[in-house]
């Protein structure tokens, strides 16, 4: 009766194991049970007792009635807890567990045993202990494994043996023991072998599919299962096929996720477990896979642009599609007329696309596509391409009447596109802005008139468009070339009149015509030089003024279309030169010494015309008389004046041919004053003598000298407002005829 009893609870037991709470991996195998030692000795003097205790998923002491086994045979159904003094097997189990490991434990009748701590899991550190029993005194001890001495294991009462295995390695201790501490005995031990347990389980390769499709996905999962006893153990996986590793190799996660089966992803799988600190390491069971192929279906041709209307130059896309199949695909396109195909593709995926750059007119026909994956070809139905002509880029053209085209030409634009489907509109453009268009319908071009003028001068281009996209010819640069105007010729001088030692400027400038312009300049028909301007403003010509610079200017303007030349202007230089920091610095006694200089002057010319005064010399009336081979030629340049520091006569005048006569005049200004020095009166006989002498200088010339008149209220606001207003008064000294200088009083 009792065992009918224990054979029906461990029935329900089983049934409670598989149907219950289960952990998660393995599948369908409930969490072993723990079997505690206390001492935790694996073996025992006889006579001693062990407790062991049961221990079920939560690592507490299990409820209700725990299964006892003895030597794989059950034995008792009691409490989780019970003691023994017997040798044997031990295991225990609880509802919601399934049985432990087997635990041997030794009760031994030795006198020296080898004791080994419980429990210890692979890779674990043991300890071992030599114990002899209370009566004798065991010393000198020596621990051994498989009969070599460990090292460093002498006269200790344990020692620690690291990281151990579940091996058949065999393990004893010698001592020597003391009896009655009279006699000593050397003694060994038993062979011990350390019972490991395993830390975690083989693990299992669990697979989504063992069949899959191809181009489906797959799920690898590697199970195990730790012991409850070391749930903190931290645990890597990896997965293989044919000995080549799958994935990126070790990782935390039991699971490898692939996301598509080809045939040749068919072959063996299997797994690995190991620990992070890689001293246990378990691999599972081969499993094959097979990976089935679905053939191709329903292909189809697709031609982008839709409808296979293309305009020549532009890129055809043509798409190969199948409604089902796996694996490597074999797609590849032809055209109809032609032997061999245009492309071939091989991939895995149901579409694929041939490209054809820059289709041309040849391109036109008929297409179809093929698609195989081992199966067989399937072909697609005929699809119609056509294709249209677009412009070709426009070529610009200038046809005018000379190379230069000049201001007043006829220029004819002319545009073309070699090919495109007419007609074809053509623009015209200046600078981006629209001249006008013309139509051609067919081939030739068109052109465009225009009548220059200079505004013309820039970039030209043209268009051209059928309808299938405009093109823009390059831009051609045309440079209208616009003769020089008439210059204007400019004399700036310093002041109001032009002085002997002046700065004389001459500027000279066309208000027309294309640059660069070439200036030159004259003085009576004589080049004086020449500038060239290459933007607008004109070119100038500087001179320092000397007596012969008196005459006709004129300049003339040149840009290669034909030189134009600017009306003369006639220019008069003053014989006495600026000095405005002598008469400036000189002041009131400047001018009377100068007074006094003039004077005593003119003193001794007159005491030396009177010693000198012969018949036939100067007359009464104050005209001098020349001996027949004394004459005097006034200035061609200057027939008014005369220069006191360069005269114009070509021999020096005798001293007893000249009757000088001094006299201060006053021409209507209070502030001048004109000292008369000489005068000189041509007659026929000297005019006769002098043939060069013109007729209309025969009268009367007069030579004086402007000076500074003295203020005698000179105060100093009065004199500097004086001053700046006769500035130029003080410093122009000027030649002033008699007879104007009559006519002025």
């Amino acid at each position: 009766m009792p065992m009918l009893l224990w054979l029906l609870l461990l029935i329900l037991s089983e049934q409670m194991d598989y149907n219950g709470t289960r952990a998660s991996v393995p599948k369908g195998v409930a969490p072993k049970a723990v079997l505690l030692l206390d001492p935790p000795w694996s073996t025992a003097f006889k006579g001693e007792k062990v407790t062991l205790t049961c221990r079920g998923i939560s690592q507490s002491p299990a409820r209700g009635d725990t299964f006892w086994y003895r030597d794989e045979k059950p034995w008792k159904i009691q409490h989780n807890a019970i003691q023994i003094r017997e040798s044997g097997n031990y295991q225990c189990k609880t509802l919601g567990s399934s049985l432990s490991d087997a635990v041997h434990v030794e009760f031994s009748h030795d006198s020296l045993i080898l004791q080994a701590s419980h429990p210890v899991f692979e890779g674990d550190n043991v300890t071992l202990r030599c114990q002899g029993k209370e009566n004798e005194n065991a010393r000198e001890k020596v621990y051994y494994k498989d009969g070599k001495q460990l090292p460093n294991s002498y006269n200790l009462d344990f020692i620690t043996v690291n990281s151990v295995s579940r091996d058949n390695s065999k393990y004893h201790c010698t001592a020597t023991c003391t009896i009655l501490s009279i006699v000593s005995i050397k003694r060994n031990s038993k062979r011990l072998n350390i019972q490991v347990q395993e830390l975690f389980l083989h693990p299992v390769l669990r697979v989504s599919s063992s069949t899959p499709i191809e181009g489906s996905p797959m799920t690898l999962i590697c199970e195990t299962q730790l012991s409850p006893q070391r749930p903190k153990v931290q645990l890597q996986f990896s997965f293989f096929r044919d000995s080549q590793t799958l994935g990126s190799g070790w990782s935390t996660s039991p699971e490898l996720q692939i996301p598509a089966m080809w045939t040749e992803d068919s072959g063996f799988y299997w797994c690995e477990t190991e620990t992070v600190t890689h001293n246990i390491k378990k691999r599972s069971l081969t499993s094959q896979i097979r990976v089935q192929r679905v053939p191709v279906s329903n292909v189809n041709l697709e031609i982008q642009p839709t409808g296979g209307q293309l305009i020549e130059g532009e890129n055809m896309v043509l798409i190969c599609s199948v409604a089902q199949g796996s694996g490597t695909v074999t797609f590849s396109w032809h055209k109809e007329g032609r032997v061999r195909s245009l492309g071939r593709k091989t991939q895995r995926s149901l579409l694929a696309e041939l490209h054809v750059l820059m289709v041309k007119e040849s391109d036109a026909g008929r297409y179809y596509c093929a698609a195989d994956n081992v199966h067989g070809p399937i072909l697609s139905r005929w699809i119609q391409v056509t294709v249209r002509i677009p412009v070709s880029h426009p070529i610009l053209t200038f046809r005018a009447p000379r190379v230069q085209a000049l201001v007043g030409d006829l220029l004819e634009l002319h545009c073309e596109s070699l090919r495109g489907s007419p007609p074809i509109l053509y623009r015209f453009y200046h600078e981006d802005v629209t001249l006008g268009n013309s139509s051609a319908t067919s081939g030739g071009g068109a052109s465009f008139n225009l009548s220059l003028t200079a505004e013309h001068s820039g970039n030209y281009s043209c268009d051209a468009d059928n309808g299938l996209g405009a093109q823009h010819s390059h831009g051609v640069s045309l440079r209208v070339t616009v003769p020089v105007s008439r210059p204007i010729l400019t004399l700036r001088a310093p002041g109001a009149q032009a002085v002997v030692g002046d700065l004389l400027e001459l500027h000279c400038e066309s208000l027309r015509g294309s640059f660069p312009i070439l200036y030159w300049f004259y003085h009576e028909d004589d080049t004086l030089g020449k500038s060239s301007a290459h933007s607008g403003g004109g070119a100038s010509f500087n001179l320092s003024l000397t007596t012969e610079h008196s005459g006709n200017y004129s300049c003339e303007a040149d840009n290669g279309l034909g030189a134009q030349r600017s009306e003369v202007v006639t220019f008069s230089v003053t014989g006495t030169s600026r000095n405005r920091t002598g008469l400036t610095t000189a002041g009131v006694t400047g001018l009377v010494l100068s007074i006094l200089s003039l004077a005593a002057a003119a003193a001794a010319l007159l005491h030396y015309a009177r010693a000198q005064r012969k018949p036939g010399g100067l007359s009464a009336t104050g005209t001098s008389s020349h001996s027949p081979s004394e004459c005097q030629e006034p200035s061609s340049s200057r027939p008014s004046r005369i220069d006191l520091q360069e005269p114009t006569h070509s021999k020096p005048l005798a001293p007893v041919e000249l009757e000088p006569m001094y006299s201060n005049v006053n021409p209507g200004d209070s502030n001048l004053i004109y000292s008369h020095i000489w005068s000189i009166q041509h007659t026929k006989e000297n005019s006769a003598n002098c043939p060069t002498m013109h007729q209309e200088h025969k009268e009367l010339t007069v030579l004086y000298s402007e000076l500074k008149k003295k203020y005698p209220d000179d105060s100093a606001g009065e004199d500097c407002s004086r001053g700046r207003a006769h500035e130029d008064d003080e410093e122009n000294y000027e030649n002033v005829p008699r007879a104007l200088l009559a006519s002025d009083h």
